[in-house]
């Protein structure tokens, strides 16, 4: 039971998490004057007008990380380190913007790379076709990650190939959350039955 409240907690703050940073980017791109979606970082708005929501998103979203890692850490090591690790690194892009130099580079790499291998451990866990789904898309972020590094943008600009690691993780992040979040339902229901 206690386990079960663990899960739903975890799962609920990851999906908030996520999906108030998949919003405030939006936001924030559409209050920066002149921002290019392929032109320009992500991180670009965490510096300027847009500076504040988008930094505290990050933190935010890198707390709430860290708090449901902590929730998931008996279930699977694997999940517990890479979201723990995906989370710090979240709060450290919203604590160093890119005006903090490498470190900020460094946070935002950990991230994307954690974030993105989490799927793998999750489809262990959970073992099922979304789960397969999520970590297909955690190995798009990956590759992604990789054309970003060698500075290959497939015509989409450095913003539009930043943008294709870090949406599918925070998408199957979104489903992952929801599903944790929503494990009792289906319980709940089978036993009404």
């Amino acid at each position: 039971m206690a386990r079960d409240i663990r899960e739903r907690v975890a799962g609920s703050l990851i999906f908030i998490g996520s999906a108030q940073l998949a919003i405030i980017i939006m936001v924030a791109e559409s209050l920066y004057p002149g921002y290019s979606i392929s032109g320009n970082y992500i991180s670009d708005l965490g510096v300027g007008p847009t500076a504040l929501i988008f930094n505290l998103s990050m933190i935010v979203l890198g707390i709430l990380a860290i708090i449901a890692a902590f929730l998931l850490r008996r279930g699977s090591m694997g999940i517990f380190i890479t979201i723990l690790l995906a989370g710090i690194g979240a709060a450290g892009v919203g604590i160093f913007p890119e005006t903090a130099g490498h470190i900020h580079g460094y946070m935002a790499l950990i991230t994307f790379f954690f974030g993105s291998i989490a799927s793998y451990f999750v489809l262990a866990r959970e073992k099922n076709a979304t789960a397969v789904v999520w970590a297909v898309m955690g190995s798009i972020a990956l590759v992604a990650l990789g054309f970003y590094f060698t500075g290959n943008f497939m015509g989409l600009g450095k913003g539009g190939m930043e943008r294709m690691i870090a949406y599918p993780d925070l998408f199957w992040l979104m489903g992952f959350g929801g599903l944790l979040s929503g494990n009792h339902v289906k319980r709940d229901l089978s036993r009404a039955m």
